[in-house]
């Protein structure tokens, strides 16, 4: 009886280990991203333009977080980037006149495992001597009917790894007297971004990784 109890709670252990956290989040829709420029194209007066037509807000790891989740075989690593940088352009106070923008500088890479972390600034993954950032910039928001107030698909360009694609991905945005807050988890196919590496023979690294949004832009009193 002893030896059945421990058997059935090694394979629960070892069940949840290999659990995908990406199989139950809402995946990303990428597409080619033709016309857009990077944001190193962009110019001083797209800026100053943005600014004209509504309120800077900016986004930063004081008030936000960008993380994300990883798994393989044997199970996951949580992680996410210690510097970036951006801003929430409120237009009349409407989501949809509104625009999101995030730079991350991928050698802030942090999880939970130190080996990890090194090895994700490599070439096996981020390569982040090659590319030292990655950039999201909103195309458009549109309300989420089926979800209900408060909720809004996503688009814009999203580069990394050298490779730019538009995608679209469902979030909670509120607007509120104190802060804007804009809050998603989806996941996305890291080899859709050249990110390739397939980890060890017996321990394989899943493709589909979650992305976790927590972004509170202050509002100026």
């Amino acid at each position: 009886m002893q030896k059945l109890a421990l058997g059935i709670l090694s394979l629960s252990l070892f069940l949840a280990a290999c659990e995908d956290p990406a199989a139950s989040k809402p995946k990303a829709t990428l597409s080619n991203s033709a016309n857009a420029p990077s944001n190193s194209q962009l110019s001083a007066n797209d800026s100053a333009t943005a600014q004209a037509k509504g309120t800077r807000l900016a986004v930063s790891p004081d008030n936000s977080k960008v993380e994300f989740t990883g798994s393989k075989v044997t199970g996951k690593h949580e992680g996410g980037f210690k510097r970036f940088d951006g801003f929430i352009d409120l237009v009349n106070d409407k989501v949809e006149n509104s625009k999101v923008s995030v730079d991350i500088e991928m050698n802030s890479v942090f999880t939970d495992t130190d080996a990890v972390t090194k090895h994700l600034q490599t070439g096996d993954f981020f390569e982040v001597d090659k590319y030292p950032k990655s950039t999201f910039e909103s195309t458009q928001i549109v309300p989420d009917a089926d979800k209900g107030a408060g909720n809004y698909m996503v688009t814009g360009d999203l580069e990394m790894h050298g490779i730019k694609k538009a995608i679209t991905f469902p979030a909670q945005i509120n607007i509120d007297p104190e802060q804007v807050s804009v809050n998603s988890e989806f996941a996305i196919n890291r080899k859709d971004f050249g990110i390739v590496y397939a980890g060890k023979a017996d321990d394989l690294i899943r493709d589909n990784v979650v992305i976790h949004l927590d972004l509170k832009a202050p509002r100026k009193k």
